[in-house]
């Protein structure tokens, strides 16, 4: 059978990845799109995952994003055109749902954020949403999906790809970053996304805090040139923003806690016992409402919180694989989805 991923933000890389190995080995072959938005194509080229680059991001306004999505899934379809594709997969491409939508695709999403209003999509022309076992289906169904298209897969998605993590050595001293202070990764959020267009100078003030420590070292990863050039105009000291895409479950492994203004960054922390203060200030998803709840992650809302961050070493931890638990959760979720024809 001939499935189509489409892959359109760095964390789908990461997590379709081995659900795309495991679509191979079953014999099934893969068409896979990818699209310029950020790391995205970076992250496929590193992983060597054979891809064509269809569109890209479509910018920071509304009408410019829907323009995108609508230009971009015009692109796909021509694109697919005479390719015999059995199945349309994604963890929820608006643009591969309308495409595929228009082209009575089977097409089988898979999400774990029901904050951006383009899920509308998602839900009109999915024959089958896939989520998270924290998810609230009310929060999809509120968008136009019935109980009956959703199903559960018993974890997160950061569990997905993560099970079979081993931490890069010596990967600190190939960053540069000095081993004696207390590493502070930070993310900022994705000013350019539907679900959080607008600025948050409250991460801005949280990073000259952290920054500015003389016992700290942070390791800054913005998203885009205008966020680089809006931090490196604060001339902050004790930071390091890379000029190349890092890995970046090493990173958050070694660190001693991550403040990020996302979400995926947040939430492989949690995998690891790396401390965690989420800083996002969208709407707050099913999935970090559960983390928070339970205590996995902490939240930073007024600048009063700030003071709050315990800027200290983790304790020494050595992770413990679990490959054969992610293999059974990968296979879960790929007869989920093999179950749409």
């Amino acid at each position: 059978m001939n499935i189509w991923v489409d892959i359109a933000t760095p964390p789908q890389v990461l997590f379709l990845r081995p659900i795309m190995r495991e679509f191979e080995r079953r014999g099934h072959e893969l068409v896979v799109t990818t699209r310029h938005a950020t790391e995205t194509v970076a992250l496929a080229d590193r992983y060597q995952l054979a891809h064509t680059v269809i569109g890209a991001h479509g910018g920071e306004t509304f009408t410019g994003k829907a323009a995108a999505i609508l230009g971009r899934s015009l692109r796909l379809m021509g694109f697919l055109r005479g390719r015999k594709i059995a199945l349309a997969v994604s963890h929820s491409s608006y643009s591969q749902a309308l495409a595929a939508g228009v082209m009575r695709l089977p097409f089988v999403a898979m999400t774990d954020y029901e904050g951006h209003p383009a899920m509308r999509l998602v839900c009109r022309f999915a024959r089958k949403i896939i989520v998270p076992h924290v998810f609230q289906k009310a929060a999809l169904v509120r968008l136009g999906a019935t109980e009956r298209q959703i199903e559960f897969y018993s974890g997160l998605k950061e569990d997905v790809y993560l099970s079979d993590f081993e931490p890069a050595p010596r990967f600190l001293e190939t960053l540069g970053v000095p081993d004696d202070r207390v590493l502070v990764t930070m993310r900022p959020p994705s000013e350019e996304a539907a679900y959080h267009p607008f600025e948050n100078r409250l991460f801005d003030e949280a990073l000259k805090y952290a920054a500015c420590q003389p016992n700290t070292f942070v390791v800054l990863l913005p998203r885009t040139p205008k966020q680089r050039q809006r931090f490196e105009a604060l001339n902050l000291p004790n930071l390091l923003m890379p000029n190349s895409v890092v890995d970046g479950p090493s990173l958050i492994y070694y660190s001693d806690l991550v403040i990020g203004g996302g979400g995926t960054m947040n939430r492989e922390a949690r995998v690891f016992g790396t401390p965690v203060y989420t800083m996002f200030k969208g709407m707050l998803g099913s999935v970090d409402t559960y983390l928070i709840q339970s205590g996995q992650m902490s939240r930073i809302e007024t600048e009063a919180d700030i003071p709050r961050i315990r800027l200290s070493k983790k304790p020494q931890t050595v992770f413990s694989s679990q490959s054969e638990t992610g293999q059974l959760l990968i296979r879960e979720i790929v007869d989920k989805i093999l179950e749409v024809r």
